[in-house]
């Protein structure tokens, strides 16, 4: 286990017991350190089997700390992180977001929001540090319970969004799979005066990804849309902080759209997002434009940066999932800021334009007109195998020699992977993922059908590159 973009991951089985407990007494230590001595610690958890036994065990290590656990059971990450930041409490999230169900992780704030790079560090020394000598289990503690407060509190937020009725005459579906967001999203829509149709329930858990949707769910979608006549189909990862927003058509919606659709919405006046996001999401708009390396800590680092500035701050990532840096002004009412990744906001704001604008998802993809992007990713792609690779590639050479399908190689940005601009524009940018056995690759073309190609060949390439270093490795 180890944290990656977005908390610690690991298997699922790697984690239940008491490595969750000590990365919890890690994460207790720290907070501590920081000032934070006793309080409230508020947990949730998303649907996936693992979770619950893991929630458990991070309550019992709380109180074994001297916290006070406070149970708020199956719930949307971005509404624990409101209802703690409301609080002043910190909160720990239990949950593996897109990954597959055989794994699982811990997301954790401080009181002040999601924690940093140097309390990641804190937390691995500590755990480190006690790994040989940290009991288990810990005495039974009891703790309290906070669900159904913590979801009214983000349903009154996000029902400020826009004003009412506003979705009235929309036809819209919410994929239900097994993210935790099922319920809420389909009453809040509701609540804006949506017709909705919840479809797709599943009982065993369903890793939807966001930023690489797999070609099962894009069929469902297509199918569902031209069933019901839907305007969109709405959905949202496990934990439920990045949206699926899929068109009439049942084409995705991908997150730059999502993000760009947000940040006019609210009237941004600086955008922080990582540099796998769209190179068409530009000063252009109106808004300066900062990039950063991929994951949330990242953007939330960006963001606090511009903060001295002032101004409406926004950030948002490639899957869609959108952080409020700042309090900003919708509907003639203050919306709080939320540094944590939601699925509700950019929902609501894309549906927001379609609304005021009277456009078609399809019509408002048309109207922006951003190179179009595609991403996909090698699953059970070993961590020592990706490194190799891309140290391979660091080499101008090499990486000419890999992506010579695509042309010339013009110029590399290493933010963060490798992101290559070519001499026809396109982009080709990989990069090992962060917190999983997977490889991953972005790109840029004139059209959807160009970039799926790109993305497909340049996994392709890599795949073999990777099995052709095992082998050689093992000779």
């Amino acid at each position: 286990m180890k944290f990656g973009s977005s908390g610690v991951r690991g298997l699922a089985s790697e984690l239940v017991g008491r490595p969750s407990g000590l990365y919890t007494e890690g994460f207790a230590r720290r907070l501590r350190a920081t000032g934070f001595q006793q309080g409230e610690v508020f947990v949730g958890r998303d649907l996936r089997d693992s979770s619950p036994a893991i929630a458990q065990d991070c309550m019992a290590a709380l109180a074994a700390s001297g916290f006070e656990p406070v149970d708020c059971g199956p719930i949307p990450t971005p509404a624990l992180a409101f209802y703690a930041l409301r609080h002043g409490g910190a909160a720990l999230m239990v949950t593996g977001s897109h990954i597959p169900a055989d794994r699982n992780g811990i997301k954790f704030y401080g009181p002040k929001g999601e924690i940093d790079k140097a309390d990641e560090a804190a937390i691995t020394s500590y755990v480190a540090e006690l790994s040989d000598q940290y009991p288990w289990p810990p005495a039974h503690a009891d703790r309290e319970t906070g669900h159904e407060q913590a979801l009214a509190a983000f349903r009154d937020r996000v029902e400020a969004i826009l004003p009412p009725g506003a979705l009235s005459g929309m036809r819209l579906g919410v994929y239900q799979h097994s993210t935790v967001a099922a319920g809420p999203l389909v009453e809040v829509l509701k609540s804006y005066g949506a017709e909705v149709i919840p479809v797709g329930r599943t009982e065993a858990f369903v890793p939807v990804d966001t930023e690489a949707v797999s070609q099962e769910t894009m069929a469902k979608a297509k199918d569902w849309a031209r069933e019901f006549k839907f305007d969109a189909v709405l959905s949202a990862d496990a934990d439920a902080d990045r949206p699926l927003v899929i068109d009439e058509n049942g084409e995705l919606f991908r997150g730059d759209l999502i993000g760009l659709a947000t940040a006019l919405f609210v009237k941004a006046d600086t955008v922080v997002t990582p540099v796998t996001s769209n190179s068409g999401i530009s000063d252009a708009f109106g808004f300066k434009v900062v990039r950063t390396k991929v994951g949330s800590p990242f953007v939330i680092a960006g963001m606090e940066a511009a903060r001295p500035a002032g101004g409406t701050i926004i950030g948002f990532e490639a899957n869609g999932g959108v952080l409020l840096g700042s309090d900003c002004l919708l509907n003639g009412k203050i919306v709080s800021a939320l540094p944590t990744r939601d699925c509700f906001l950019p929902i609501l704001a894309v549906l927001g334009t379609m609304a005021s604008t009277g456009k078609s998802l399809s019509a408002l993809r048309e109207l922006w007109k951003l190179p179009v992007c595609a991403s996909e990713r090698l699953e059970n792609f070993p961590v020592e195998t990706s490194r190799g690779l891309m140290h391979q590639l660091t080499d101008r050479d090499a990486l000419q020699a890999f992506l010579a399908p695509f042309g010339t190689v013009i110029d590399v940005d290493v933010t963060d992977g490798l992101r290559a601009r070519m001499a026809s524009g396109e982009i080709v940018h990989l990069r090992p993922s962060g917190n999983a056995p997977e490889f991953r690759c972005y790109a840029e073309a004139a059209s959807g059908d160009r970039a799926a190609a790109i993305v497909a060949i340049a996994l392709e390439r890599a795949r073999d590159t990777g099995l052709a270093d095992e082998r050689e490795a093992v000779q």
